[in-house]
């Protein structure tokens, strides 16, 4: 399971270390790690990069089930970014009453939120690796992320009814 992991902290810390890169580009990378540990999972999912807008904003990335249910979203920062202050900005707060299954990171650091809360958060590796000392960035927690993301992908939003099938399921 590393390897998908090992993948994608490279890849980052190229970019990193270039320090030409906008957030955007490292979009690719992340929806690749994605994609990749949920089939190692055994976990139906697709990855939507800039989706249309929501009620509550723009997040980077929607997460399905592979389906038609929406399993998440994550809100994506530039590698470095002070996630203790975007964590309480107003878009934040906007997108933790929102979406009961998110994820803000900055590409080596991952907080999962359930319901606005902060459920837990991982380190891969440190920016600051490739950006101030341009060396390869060791890869850390790996199966802390790999649970992080497992959890992430396993929720689910009970089924929405209409009142027609609610009366068939109540019956």
């Amino acid at each position: 399971m590393t390897t998908p992991i090992r993948t994608y902290l490279k890849q980052i810390a190229d970019l990193t270390r270039r320090g030409d890169a906008r957030e955007e580009s490292f979009y690719p990378a992340l929806k690749d790690l994605l994609e990749s540990l949920a089939a190692a999972q055994g976990t139906p999912a697709a990855v939507t990069v800039l989706p249309k807008q929501t009620e509550a904003g723009n997040p980077d990335f929607r997460i399905w089930d592979g389906a038609y249910q929406v399993i998440g979203y994550i809100e994506a920062k530039k590698p470095g970014a002070n996630l203790e202050r975007i964590e309480t900005s107003e878009q934040l707060r906007r997108y933790r009453s929102t979406f009961p299954n998110l994820i803000l990171t900055d590409f080596y650091e991952f907080r999962l939120y359930r319901e606005g809360e902060l459920l837990e958060r991982v380190s891969i590796g440190r920016p600051f690796v490739a950006k101030k000392l341009k060396a390869k960035v060791p890869l850390e927690n790996a199966e802390a992320f790999s649970a992080l993301i497992r959890r992430f992908l396993g929720f689910s939003l009970p089924p929405a009814f209409d009142a027609e099938t609610l009366a068939v399921e109540l019956a």
